[in-house]
Formats: C-alpha cells, structure tokens, sequence
C-alpha cells in the first residue's frame, strides 16, 4: 500500500497519527506511549525505544496544548544568545548551543533564545518571559563572580541550571545551584604535560586580563604545572603575558615575551591568542611549539594542537540537570558536574 506520508506529503485531520494508533504499532498501551512523551523515568528504555520507533514511523505529533494542559509545562527552555565578538571563539557557545538543542529536542522540549545587552536586561528578560512566554526552565552561560542572575532564578524557585560554575570564593552565602563545567586548569596543566614531554621547559602563557575566573582557572593549570618542574616565581613572571583576547593580541604578546623570557613553546587561554603566536611563530620562521584552547574550527584548519572541551557532554549534562528538577528525579545524582577536556595534538606542538 502506497503510503504519502513517507514522501513528505501533508496529512489531513482524518488521516493524522494518533496515541492511539502509535500504541497499536508499538503493541502497548494508551498510557505506555503517553509516560514515554510527558514521563520517560517511568518506562523501561527497550520499551521506550519501540515506542519512538512507532512514533518514527506514523510521523505521529503530540499536540502541545493538550499536553500543556495535562502537565502544566511548556517543555519549552530559555536561554539568552550573546554577541558574537569574535568569529573564532564564538564557536564554543555555538557548539553547546546545538547539541544542548539536539539533546532537548530528543525528550521533547524546545529552546527558546532570547537577547540582553547585560545581567541587568536579562534578569528583566527572565521576568517577562515568565509571564509571558509559558517557560519551564533556564540554562545560564557565562557565569562570573557576583552573579545576580542565579540570586534572582533561586529566589522564585525558578529550575534553571549554569553552563558555567559559581566563582563566588568559598563561604559565600549565596544558594548553591545546579552547575555543569569544564575544568580548565585541568587542561592547561596537560598542555604543559604534553610539551614537557616533546623536550620544552620554558613555556610561556598567554592568558587574558585580571577579572577573568575562567581565565584565572587557566592559568592556574599553567602555574601549577611549572611549579612543579620546579620552576620559580620570578621565571613564572617574565613568562607570564596577560592581554585582551585577539589574534593581533596574541601577536604583540608572544613578540614581547619572545624578547623578555626566550620561551621555546607557549599555551594560550584561547585558540584567538594561540593563532596570534602561531602567526610570530610562522613569520619569524622559529620552532615556538603553540598549544590553545578550545579546539575551535581554526585550530584544525591551521594545525593548531588545542585544548578541547567536551561541550556534547556538556549539553547533556545540563539537560539531566534540568530535568531533574522538572521531574524531581534527581535521586543521588550530583548537582555539581566538572568536565574533563582533552588536548588534540596537531603540528604546532613540536619538539624543541
């Protein structure tokens, strides 16, 4: 029998895919295929798979309204989409972006995006869309110390979960809140490690400006590393560059410590930094090793190594956050989640 769904073709009222036939094809019950759309933790995942397959198959589209009205949820997400400033690093939130709406999109919830200037503008976001908008839920970016937007989520019960972790210091008496992270100092320490063992010792760091905590963690794998192979404070200094992110940054930075420190490699807090070094590298025809971070597109297509954080991960692990508080089925699931990233090794990290 000739099918015009599996052809893309429209279906009418009379011939749309209902629960009902979904539950036939699938051979269980109305109710199975319901608690596999609006309750998941409740079915076994052999029989949510055929249920899916069902769902696959029928092209079968629950309607929202009806299932708002049944759960009281949107299954709808807010996150504020930020500026891009700079094409090269702008494709990390990118990245987390797609796969934290791939992932949603599989358990049947919708990101919404949105815009703010500032926390202030987004704060007033999160009120107007709470209002407004029928939304169950946040994920934050680019946390930072001080951080009112998580104060204002906590304070209205609002689920909301931080791609990102608090950096206020210890003691601080603001709620803790679900967070997901990557840890950065961890991967900065193994690109020291890595070019430790093609034969470098005096390695430089590229990172950014003071008031940066995800900067400060970067730097601090860096130190810790050079600590460790034993090198001094005072070295430690004249290798340490601190400047505004950018490639020509990155540039006027390596000619400097280049000049004040005659490192033979240095790590970058960012593949902007790393391609400006990798630039002076190139230019002045010398074996300057260059590690960044972030494994961007760039850092393929020039063979930049580069610290790669694991943003799918990331994205799923947010989305189990969430869900746990929608679902309350968290159990003794940690709150707190820290990543590990992983260097990619490519030809700019070369023996001395």
């Amino acid at each position: 029998m000739h099918d015009d769904r599996r052809e893309g073709a429209t279906v009418d009222a009379t011939t749309r895919p209902t629960l009902e036939s979904v539950a036939q094809r699938a051979g269980v019950s109305r109710q199975t295929v319901s608690n596999v759309l609006n309750a998941p933790h409740l079915v076994r995942a052999e029989t949510t798979d055929r249920v899916r397959a069902a769902i696959d198959a029928l092209g079968y589209r629950p309607s929202s309204a009806a299932r708002q009205l049944r759960t009281g949820r949107s299954r709808v997400l807010g996150l504020r989409l930020e500026p891009v400033h700079d094409g090269i690093n702008g494709a990390v939130l990118d990245r987390f972006l797609h796969a934290l709406t791939e992932s949603a999109q599989a358990r049947g919830y919708r990101v919404m995006l949105f815009t703010a200037p500032d926390d202030d503008r987004e704060i007033a976001q999160y009120g107007e869309l709470l209002d407004t908008a029928d939304l169950d839920a946040f994920v934050l970016t680019s946390t930072h110390r001080d951080d009112r937007r998580a104060a204002w989520l906590a304070e209205r019960d609002v689920p909301f979960v931080t791609f990102g972790r608090p950096w206020d210091p210890p003691g601080d008496d603001r709620p803790a809140h679900p967070w997901v992270d990557v840890d950065g100092a961890a991967g900065t320490r193994a690109a020291v490690d890595h070019l430790r063992r093609l034969g470098h010792e005096r390695i430089a760091y590229l990172g950014w400006p003071d008031g940066s905590d995800v900067g400060e963690d970067r730097a601090s794998g860096w130190a810790a590393a050079m600590v460790d192979a034993g090198h001094d404070g005072g070295l430690l200094r004249r290798l340490h560059a601190r400047v505004p992110d950018g490639v020509a940054a990155g540039a006027q930075a390596t000619e400097r410590v280049l000049a004040d420190a005659s490192p033979t490699a240095v790590v970058c807090a960012s593949d902007s930094l790393a391609l400006g070094a990798l630039t002076v590298a190139r230019t002045h025809g010398t074996s300057l090793a260059v590690v960044g971070f972030d494994d961007t597109p760039v850092a393929a297509a020039v063979g930049l190594t580069s610290v790669a954080q694991p943003l799918t991960e990331a994205a799923h692990r947010t989305l189990d956050l969430l869900l746990d508080q929608l679902d309350g089925t968290g159990g003794t699931r940690s709150r707190e989640v820290l990543l590990a990233p992983h260097l990619v090794e490519r030809a700019s990290s070369r023996t001395p």
